[in-house]
């Protein structure tokens, strides 16, 4: 799916406010081809990306536009963007009038499909369908679906965690440190004060970090080291797919035909999400990731096992040496991201 042509590269300014309880923050809102780009007019640092297929409308007919790229469990949105110019939002209504006609209508095809699920499931009964549907479901899935997954999964880990941290600058330096890290499969990172021992990967490339590893660690090479190794259980793991256990069959089944989760389906998750004991890491797969970011894994091994001891794989392969080639992160999105959760 693209963007009409007359609207490529459209860009004005916005209200943009990350979730109910933040301020309102001036950002600079950009039209992809299947992108809305959200972004810090000063910096020009994006702040957020939203996929055009999920962009909703939240005030029909009302001025300023209100949009946002989802909903929360309880219906509300999650993060919006506030928009009076006039040429952005013809564009989003096109767009989004033009998706509406490209989405299949339920149908005969629908219908036979359900009518096999049903079949298949009232056949192979709750032992080996389950797990294959499940399986199934998580290798379809597009990006925009796990990532509203990762959002559910992130807003019912908040009972445990608390909110994720919102200092702006702190949320400056998380972003600019994701970007670092999009290579890799890091699409935002997200700190929280409880419930995280240093780093864990949510669906969609949502990383928690734990606020106490950034006030333990005196520089950013470590913690970019613990995301990287997130993403990687995450690899070797899908998120996904535990999510789905948890939903169960019938939740799975309705994801699978209308590409959305029912209200409440994870509820209750995150106790056995931060219960779960972290994957033991290939190194190899692991300094691989260190070299494609130009990162020494040394710190990283150090910060795991200050004696080495045990990651001293890590330390003797190190690619750099035990000295990246450039610096992970600025030094003052460093030190903005260690008080993100300060005040």
């Amino acid at each position: 799916m693209t963007a009409l042509t007359k609207y490529q590269r459209l860009e004005c300014t916005g209200l943009w406010r990350l979730t109910a309880a933040a301020q309102l923050r001036e950002v600079v809102v950009n039209l992809r081809d299947t992108t809305l780009v959200l972004a810090d007019p000063r910096s020009e640092m994006a702040l957020s990306h939203w996929s055009l297929p999920s962009v909703e409308r939240v005030n029909p007919g009302e001025m300023p536009a209100l949009y946002t790229p989802g909903r929360l469990q309880d219906g509300s949105p999650s993060e919006t963007v506030e928009l009076d110019d006039p040429d952005m939002i013809a564009a989003l209504e096109t767009v989004r009038t033009t998706l509406s006609r490209r989405r299949p209508r339920p149908g005969r095809v629908r219908g036979a499909t359900v009518a096999v699920t049903v079949a298949l499931v009232g056949l192979f009964g709750f032992l080996w369908l389950p797990e294959a549907m499940i399986r199934h479901t998580a290798s379809v899935l597009p990006t925009a679906t796990r990532i509203q997954i990762g959002k559910l999964a992130l807003a019912d880990a908040a009972r445990l965690t608390g909110s994720p941290c919102a200092n702006v600058l702190g949320q400056r330096g998380a972003a600019v440190l994701a970007q670092k890290l999009s290579g890799q499969g890091v699409g935002e990172i997200d700190v929280v004060r409880d419930g995280v021992a240093d780093a864990l990967a949510l669906p969609g490339g949502i990383v928690l970090v734990s606020d106490k590893l950034l006030d333990t660690l005196q520089d950013p090479e470590p913690v970019a080291g613990y995301i990287l190794a997130a993403i990687e259980r995450a690899e070797v793991s899908d998120p996904v797919l535990p999510v789905l256990r948890y939903a169960g069959l019938v939740a799975t089944v309705r994801l699978l035909t209308t590409g959305h989760l029912p209200e409440g389906a994870v509820n209750g998750y995150a106790e056995s999400l931060l219960a779960a004991k972290p994957l033991t890491l290939d190194e190899e797969r692991l300094l691989e990731k260190f070299r494609q970011v130009n990162l020494s894994s040394t710190a990283f091994a150090r910060a795991v096992d200050p004696s080495g001891e045990s990651t001293i794989g890590l330390i003797e392969a190190d690619p750099f040496k035990g000295t990246s080639p450039a610096a992970i992160l600025p030094d003052n999105d460093w030190i903005s991201l260690q008080a993100i959760c300060a005040g």
